[in-house]
């Protein structure tokens, strides 16, 4: 089925070519079949806040294609991006276990297609499939985890240079090599990244026209090219 967004919005588990090494991905047949049955797949367009922060949940999405900004915000409006969730994922789903307020708010960066399942249906299936119970403790322990290093990211980093110098090492794990150096291709911009490392656009925009005057790196558009990987990692020590 079509969308107004450009997706070609897949209702069934089962069938779907878009599966990933995701959290229901993975699970047997018999207990995707039982998803089929709770789950409604939806199309959203770019900048579709699915929850906020603090509101009560409602239930957990996943991401079936598309990308999702995870944000928490100060009393003062600073804003920092602590994930972004890729398809496989699974939004929502720390609340609607504990039954606590969502922590973050979910915002999509473009047309994304996502499968909702209410809170109790949620809780039911769990209780009937303990594959999907032990996937769920599983995807809680890794969003823990990439927690854990975001704050020792942004805590034990001594300067802008070296925060961003860490997240252009993380994306480049994805990147293609090429005969200029490392290919990736970055759909956000110099806000959204300055969100994620914790500090101003102004700032963003700065460091990395010393990285490009420096031939470290340079963004162009949405195209970034790591040319010197050995100085971004001589700023983190690593």
């Amino acid at each position: 089925m079509s969308s107004p967004y450009g997706l070609q919005i897949t209702e069934s588990c089962v069938l779907c070519k878009l599966r990933h090494s995701g959290f229901f991905c993975d699970l047997p047949k018999s207990s995707i079949e039982d998803l089929e049955r709770v789950k409604y797949a939806s199309a959203f367009p770019q900048g579709a806040v699915l929850f906020v922060e603090g509101q009560a949940p409602r239930g957990i999405y996943i991401v079936c294609s598309g990308r999702v900004k995870l944000t928490t915000t100060s009393r003062d409006g600073k804003t920092l991006i602590l994930r972004i969730a890729q398809a496989g994922e699974v939004l929502g789903l720390h609340g609607t276990v504990s039954g606590k307020p969502y922590e973050l708010t979910a915002e999509t960066l473009q047309p994304c297609q996502l499968d909702f399942i209410k809170r109790d249906d949620f809780l039911k299936f769990l209780q009937n499939h303990a594959e999907a119970c032990l996937s769920a403790a599983h995807h809680l322990s890794q969003n823990c985890q990439s927690a854990y290093e975001m704050i020792r990211s942004l805590g034990l980093s001594h300067s802008v240079s070296e925060k961003l110098a860490r997240l252009l090492l993380e994306w480049a794990s994805d990147g293609e090599q090429t005969k200029d150096g490392i290919r990736i291709k970055i759909a956000l911009t110099h806000e959204e990244i300055a969100q994620l490392i914790g500090t101003s656009r102004e700032t963003v925009t700065r460091v990395l026209g010393e990285f490009r005057d420096k031939q470290f790196a340079q963004l162009r558009g949405s195209t970034l090219m790591i040319t010197n990987r050995a100085a971004l990692e001589k700023l983190i020590g690593a």
